[in-house]
């Protein structure tokens, strides 16, 4: 029996029949941006050869159909869609992604390594490639309350598993800039492997202290020209495309002839809704093609670029030796995915998962929730001044605007102007029952009546509220108490709407399919409510998160980022 690689070659040389032939094709070559008729041979995991090849122990005529490589998802929050590993696999795999890469730190907050190995050992049974990124920022920074914290120690562990191929986005910018020991070290551990970046409006000399730390990308960029400073300053740019940063149509104009060798497609976040419906990096892929982007071009970003980027040698291509992960396409300008292959094999066809899905556990990982008892009474805001810092959201975007504005006060109680769009928003630590309880106000929700909450909050994930009355607004949360995590929706002092995320406070042990329906009739009551915002759960989990301009709110308080 010959070895395994001379099997390859020999299958390579057309002098053994390949395990499968992939005939008649219209090959999507990511290296010199053309389309090449041929036959695809794959001998095991990998391709031997594209070309003139004939034989095959399985021959599949595609009829001139696409073949291009599996979709590689370079910056990824898996836990964002409240599904755990297995569901989260039936929504993207069907959708052509064979790769991703994540540094899971949305549930290390809330779990430590304990969340970040439950996560990969199911993985380790689905049909795509899970590379795992250290996660730098857990918590990310002192100004929440973390479930858990990984310090230098803890990261020079993950960086020595097999899965782990860098350091996850470093999120305490102002820590790399002001030289904080701690920061510095992790980094320092990781300066071996790929550094993620995370740098939200950094610019001038503060953006050159950042990259000489090592760091060498960002996903933060909302405008062109931020984006365009750090590419010329040597960063690769991911151009975002989630389901509440919406940054593809400000940045698309980046992507030229000259530049689109330092740029990938990624998501960052995106709800379970949008992966069923839009589906994932293909989504972006499409929306670039109908953007004006040629779909090769399109291809590239979301393919050999990030592995290139991301060292991933023989991921990326339809090209000898290379994994056979691979999508076929009936239409290219549409990117209308057939059929998914992983390693040589068909995993998904026709929008199906063709692989059976593990059952979610959630080993150690229930039963997060833990609230010091509170009375409706620790929700009195109380004035700070003449005028009250107002968080406002922008459409489309994490970021967010500060605002000052004269607020009534009713004896001595701030009370939300839903005339005015200013709601009270609350946010209830979780973690340790310290009673922490951070109030705030918030413009741009639109509610008219009742209260949203959410047990997603990044990036600590405390318990994070908004509502038009301090009475659903406790509703709500102790709704998401009794739960043990979840969103919900309250209004008249009831709970209108609910979906349980019992694992982490992150993720739900139910179908994709499940999850969806309950988010949609979340959203569709939020609507009700009075809301116009298309993700507002999405919207509402980034209003904690103290590593991104201007204001944000935390279980500590107002912070000015």
């Amino acid at each position: 029996m010959p070895t395994t690689l001379a099997r390859l070659i020999s299958v390579a040389k057309g002098e053994l029949p390949a395990d499968l032939l992939l005939a008649n094709a219209e090959v999507v070559n990511v290296f010199t941006g053309e389309i090449e008729p041929g036959n695809v041979a794959i001998c095991g995991e990998r391709i031997a050869g594209v070309g003139d090849y004939q034989e095959g122990k399985q021959v599949l005529d595609l009829g001139r159909r696409y073949i291009a490589p599996g979709l590689i998802n370079g910056h990824i929050h898996p836990e964002s869609s409240m599904l755990d590993i297995g569901q989260y696999a039936r929504a993207v795999v069907p959708h052509g992604t064979t790769t991703l890469v994540t540094d899971l730190h949305e549930i290390a907050n809330v779990c430590g390594l304990e969340g970040i190995r439950y996560v990969l050992n199911c993985a380790r049974r689905l049909p795509f490639n899970l590379f795992l990124m250290a996660p730098s920022c857990v918590p990310a920074t002192r100004l929440e309350t973390s479930g858990a914290s990984l310090g230098a120690e803890d990261i020079r562990q993950v960086l020595g598993w097999k899965d782990c191929i860098g350091l996850g986005e470093v999120m305490n910018f102002p820590g790399v800039i002001g030289g904080d020991e701690e920061v510095l070290k992790k980094i320092s551990l990781g300066r071996r492997k790929i550094i993620d970046g995370h740098a939200p409006g950094l610019a001038g000399k503060n953006l050159s202290a950042y990259i000489v730390a090592g760091i060498y990308s960002d996903h933060e960029s909302v405008s062109l020209d931020e984006a365009k400073e750090k590419l010329r300053q040597g960063m690769f740019i991911m151009i975002r495309e989630g389901s509440s940063e919406k940054n593809l149509d400000a940045l698309l104009p980046l992507v030229t002839d000259k530049t689109y060798k330092r740029c990938l497609f990624v998501v960052d976040d995106r709800s379970c809704v949008d992966l069923l419906k839009d589906g994932d990096i293909d989504g972006v892929v499409r929306k670039a093609i109908r953007l004006g982007l040629d779909p090769v071009r399109a291809i590239q970003l979301a393919t050999i670029n990030p592995a290139d980027y991301f060292r991933r040698d023989g991921l990326g291509a339809v090209a000898p030796g290379f994994m056979a992960d691979l999508i076929v396409l009936s239409d290219l300008s549409r990117l209308q995915i057939d059929m998914v292959f992983y390693r040589g094999r068909l995993v998904a066809k026709e929008g199906e998962p063709l692989f059976p899905t593990p059952k979610a556990t959630g080993r150690g990982l229930t039963n997060t929730v833990n609230i010091k008892p509170f009375t409706i009474e620790a929700l009195k805001l109380s004035p700070s001044g003449e005028a009250e810092p107002i968080i406002e959201i922008v459409p489309g975007q994490i970021i967010t605007r500060k605002k000052m504005e004269k607020i009534k006060a009713t004896r001595g109680t701030i009370m939300p102007d839903t005339g005015r769009d200013i709601l009270k928003l609350a946010v209830v630590e979780r973690h340790k029952a310290t009673g922490n309880i951070g109030l705030g106000l918030v413009a741009g929700f639109g509610l008219k009546k009742g209260a949203l909450a959410s047990s997603i909050a990044h990036d600590s994930h405390n318990i994070i509220a908004v509502g038009t009355n301090d009475e659903d607004v406790f509703t709500a949360i102790e709704e998401i108490e009794r739960l043990q995590g979840g969103l919900v929706a309250a209004a008249g002092g009831k709970v209108l709407a609910s979906l349980a995320l019992p694992v982490a406070g992150l993720l739900s042990n139910e179908p994709l399919e499940v999850v969806v329906s309950k988010l949609e009739r979340l959203e569709k009551i939020a609507a009700e409510l009075g809301t116009k915002l298309s993700s507002p759960f999405a919207t509402l989990s980034f209003l904690a998160l103290p590593v991104i301009p201007e204001i944000r709110l935390t279980d500590l308080g107002v912070v000015e980022v």
